[in-house]
């Protein structure tokens, strides 16, 4: 993936004194010293990031932290003070009123935490709102909104008005919304924080599902860890206007920058966040399709182990998982049948992004390894319970420092 948002010491100071307050902070004084200095209030301060095409980027903080002031920034609801903001290699800063206007019409949308919804439009013409305001004709928007209200699960209520949803609904409405113009790009500020906890999973899980799909670049702002660990590629976390530590989930749970940030992440189940890559084995020994039995037996009593996985010789794509005893009793009766009748190919795999509490789920019923495969089928690496354990134990023991 490339680079697609670009972001360069950007900094919004409300109030007047803004750039007398750009100077105080680069000079290491606070967010509440610069307010009592010179009263203006440090929206953003410094902030150096990128995102990468199709990715989710989840900025995360308490409130006050910065995080809606700086996601605002990206399609200049708020004018920053000072900085650059490049969305494909331009610097948006610099667009007049017109490239703003279809930057913000063709590449960029937004989702709000309270819907936004017009009362007085049915489901339909609120999602077909975005494209009604350019000059689209109403065959035409009213095709492509149903399209997206059909993608987003709610086929059968474009003729319902805001009034008679759920807030979990209305929500959808609201991303239908922002996907009619097919953006590039997508901000979501505290999208789902309204919502009760059971909708609000189940929101996420679409999220999860339409990205899969639509595959857009994603800015998310959120306060809940869980949330943000769940959906983040990649993670901000933000305090007084400033970017206090960025890197994926795993990368801020194990090293966190300072002490903020431990008590921030101090409560999370690794459970939540530890993924079949992180855990996973390489594939010391394997066996080929070429393979005749007693070298699979050689590799697999080299190795000690009682069961090995076989891959086609040319593709290396993941064909089983043989068993000792099956190839022992294969050699002492035949070795002219055909290898791959003890070849079992209903074993449990998985992608490297599954999640551990999934896995544990699946290989308490199993007694052999989990092969961990990527999207082409061909192995990675594979799990077994002691190397769960013993990733676990890792982190347990990287946390008690």
């Amino acid at each position: 993936m490339i680079e697609h948002i670009k972001v360069e010491k950007l900094y919004k100071i409300f109030g007047k004194n803004s750039y007398n307050a750009i100077d105080l902070i680069k000079n290491g004084f606070s967010k509440s010293e610069i307010l009592k200095k010179l009263g203006a209030a440090v929206g953003v301060a410094d902030a150096t990031f990128t995102c990468r095409r199709g990715e989710i980027l989840v900025i995360m903080g308490l409130s006050g932290s910065g995080k809606s002031t700086l996601v605002r920034c990206l399609n200049r609801l708020i004018e920053p003070t000072s900085g650059t903001i490049y969305i494909d290699g331009e610097n948006i800063l610099e667009f007049n009123e017109k490239q703003l206007r279809e930057f913000r019409r063709k590449k960029i949308s937004m989702v709000f935490q309270n819907f936004a919804l017009m009362p007085h439009k049915n489901i339909l013409d609120n999602v077909a709102f975005a494209l009604e305001i350019q000059s689209i004709s109403k065959q035409e928007r009213k095709r492509k909104a149903m399209e997206k209200i059909e993608q987003v699960g709610l086929k059968g209520w474009e003729q319902s008005y805001p009034s008679e949803l759920s807030g979990g609904m209305k929500q959808r409405v609201g991303l239908a919304r922002a996907l009619t113009n097919d953006p590039e790009i997508l901000l979501m500020d505290e999208a789902f924080s309204s919502l009760d906890p059971l909708t609000r999973k189940e929101m996420q899980d679409e999220l999860i599902g339409l990205q899969a799909t639509l595959k857009k670049t994603i800015v998310f702002i959120t306060h809940d860890l869980d949330e943000a660990l769940k959906l983040g590629d990649y993670i901000l976390l933000m305090r007084d206007g400033k970017i206090i530590q960025k890197g994926t989930a795993e990368d801020i749970l194990n090293n966190p920058a300072n002490e903020y940030v431990k008590k921030f992440v101090e409560d999370v189940n690794v459970i939540k966040i530890l993924t079949a890559e992180s855990v996973m084995t390489s594939p010391t020994e394997l066996a080929f399709s070429k393979d005749g039995p007693r070298t699979i037996l050689y590799k697999m009593n080299k190795a000690h182990i009682d069961s090995i996985f076989i891959v086609d010789s040319e593709t290396r794509k993941l064909k089983g998982i043989i068993f000792a005893e099956d190839l022992i009793e294969f050699i002492r009766t035949s070795e002219k049948k055909d290898l791959s009748i003890i070849v079992r190919k209903n074993f449990t795999k998985v992608t490297k992004d599954t999640s551990i509490n999934e896995i544990i789920q699946k290989i308490n019923n199993i007694s052999y390894p989990i092969a961990v495969v990527d999207n082409q089928e061909r192995i990675m690496g594979y799990i077994t319970k002691s190397s769960i354990i013993s990733s676990m134990a890792e982190m347990s023991v990287t946390d008690g420092n």
